[in-house]
Order: C-alpha cells, then sequence, then structure tokens
C-alpha cells in the first residue's frame, strides 16, 4: 500500500504533513542531498531522501514516552539539493546551506551517500575550527581522497580539531590498522561497537555531547545508518552482523538532537533501491527524522 493509499483519520495526524508547509524560519529544517557518485560501493543512495519522506506517511505526529505532539512545532522541507555530487555539487550544497543555522535551531538532511557529511558542516560553518562533531558509524571515515568514506579526514584537513570528534559505535574488521591509528594521532574519540555492549546509550551520547560541545561549541552529528546490525538495516551496503540495534540508533537520535548545541544532523548510507518489502530500513531512517524532532521539542 502506497503512502497515497493509506487511510485517513482527523484523529491520527501522518507524520509527513509537518513538512507539507513552506515556513522560512521553522525550529526543524528538512533537506534532501542525494549524493551517490562519491560512494566506494555502488549505490543508489540518491533514491532514499524522498523514499524517507513517503515513508514518514507511515507514523504519527505523536510520542507516547515523552507525551510530545509534533504537531505543536514549526517545521519546513527545503527540498532536494540537485545533482550534489563532484565539485559543482559540493558547491551548489553550500549555496544550498548557507544561512540555514541563522533560520533554524535544527538542519537534518538526508542522504544520499556519507559524502555530504563533509560539504554540509563545511557549508553550514565555513569556519570549522571552533565545532564538534559525532558520528554514529561502523567506521572511521579516515580514508584518503574524496568519497563516503573520507568525509571525517576531509572535514580535519579542513580545520576541524580531532579532539573535538567523537566516534560512536566503530566495528570490529570495518577498519584497517593505519586509520586506526590516524584517529589515535588526531586525537579522537573512539567509543567502539565493543564498548557499548556495557555502556547505556544514554550514558555514551552524554560523553560524546561533553566532549564534541566543550566551552558551547555547535555540534554536527552524522547518524551513518551502517551503524546498525545487517538484519535491522539491508539497505546499508556496509553494514555488519553485530551492529547496534534500531533502538539504540534512534535514542541516540532524539538525545543529541536534544541538546541545544547540536544545530545539523545527517542520515546517510542508505539505498532505498536494495531495501526489503518491508522497507525496515527506510522507514528506520523516517523514525530518525522523528526522534530528532522530538528531542528538539525537548529543549
Amino acid at each position: 500500500m502506497s503512502a497515497a493509499q493509506l487511510p485517513l483519520d482527523p484523529k491520527w495526524m501522518r507524520a509527513n504533513s509537518l513538512f507539507q508547509s513552506h515556513n522560512p524560519s521553522a525550529d526543524y529544517a528538512l533537506i534532501g542531498v542525494p549524493a551517490n557518485q562519491g560512494s566506494i560501493t555502488p549505490t543508489n543512495a540518491d533514491q532514499t531522501p524522498d523514499a524517507v519522506r513517503q515513508a514518514l506517511a507511515r507514523y504519527s505526529t505523536y510520542s507516547t514516552s515523552t507525551n510530545i505532539d509534533l504537531a505543536g512545532n514549526t517545521f519546513t522541507d527545503l527540498g532536494n539539493v540537485q545533482a550534489p555530487d563532484g565539485p559543482e555539487g559540493f558547491a551548489r550544497v553550500h549555496a544550498a546551506v548557507k544561512g540555514l543555522l541563522d533560520k533554524h535551531k535544527l538542519v537534518v538532511a538526508l542522504g544520499g551517500d556519507n559524502s555530504i557529511t563533509y560539504s554540509l558542516a563545511s557549508g553550514l560553518w565555513p569556519n570549522l575550527s571552533n565545532i564538534g562533531l559525532i558520528t554514529f558509524d561502523a567506521h572511521h571515515d579516515l580514508r584518503d581522497g574524496n568519497s563516503n568514506g573520507s568525509p571525517v579526514w576531509q572535514l580535519i584537513q579542513a580545520g576541524l580539531p580531532g579532539k573535538n570528534i567523537v566516534q560512536i559505535g566503530i566495528a570490529d574488521f570495518a577498519n584497517s590498522a593505519e586509520y586506526s591509528a590516524r584517529a589515535k594521532e588526531n586525537g579522537i574519540t573512539v567509543i567502539s561497537r565493543t564498548e557499548l555492549r556495557t555502556r547505556s546509550m544514554a550514558d555514551v551520547v552524554k560523553q560524546a555531547l561533553e566532549i564534541a560541545g566543550a566551552g558551547g561549541r555547535e555540534i554536527y552529528v552524522d547518524l551513518d545508518v551502517d551503524v546498525c546490525d545487517r538484519s535491522v538495516v539491508p539497505a546499508c551496503p556496509a553494514a555488519m552482523p553485530g551492529g547496534i540495534t534500531a533502538d539504540e540508533l534512534r535514542q541516540g537520535a532524539f538525545l543529541v538532537a536534544a541538546d541545544k548545541r547540536v544545530r545539523a544532523i545527517d542520515i546517510t548510507e542508505i539505498d532505498a533501491s536494495i531495501d526489503t518489502a518491508d522497507q525496515r530500513t527506510v522507514r528506520l531512517a523516517a523514525l530518525l527524522v522523528l526522534e530528532a524532532a522530538a528531542g528538539l521539542a525537548t529543549r
């Protein structure tokens, strides 16, 4: 059943309706960045932003656990950045996000592959020397070159201090010894998947916010969905068995968005074209959009 065929109930507001207005000063701004050409693994991640928007229709606007109805907040959808790959696409992303932090409390970007983390962060903050970065990712993304495996290294080279970076969920057998050494050499705080077995997500996120946001720094958060177990995110080409749960990533999205220092979040590395028939990966991404909105509502 498509979103258009879902039953209508005036007492059950669908979450996609939140983004049907174009409020230039909305607290929450959604933007699609359908990049896919820079991916190490061939992907159709460019199809994902619109698929996530459609999946929002599967959910309501009400969070039972927090008693928050998102209908009481302001949202806007800025559409998709056209052709965001390559040097010209990089410039288009910069132009699309310039000044957004002056208008909105939180900007949430739908990828696209993980290369958008570099183009978005560097576009939102021309001076990267005093921001923080938190990544939820199985991978360090410290590779050489320009790809979805290099955005963190590109940001460091552009001026983001490694000591301002926290990486949550780094997995065994997903990174090389050389790039792990690069993380240590640059002072990145790494909270491995193994460490998460004995620590709560709330505790881990608290630590990450303290480090990335020290001194009141604004923070960018990268939600690379391949940090999750492959069984729950089959549309993430690089996801591994043994990753974190979908619920843990949802909790992480809520907790970071609840902190006023977090100004931008991306949701990346999903290829909607290879999702299962039940759309479990895309539907998780839609829930991350809503968890971030619920977190923002608690500020």
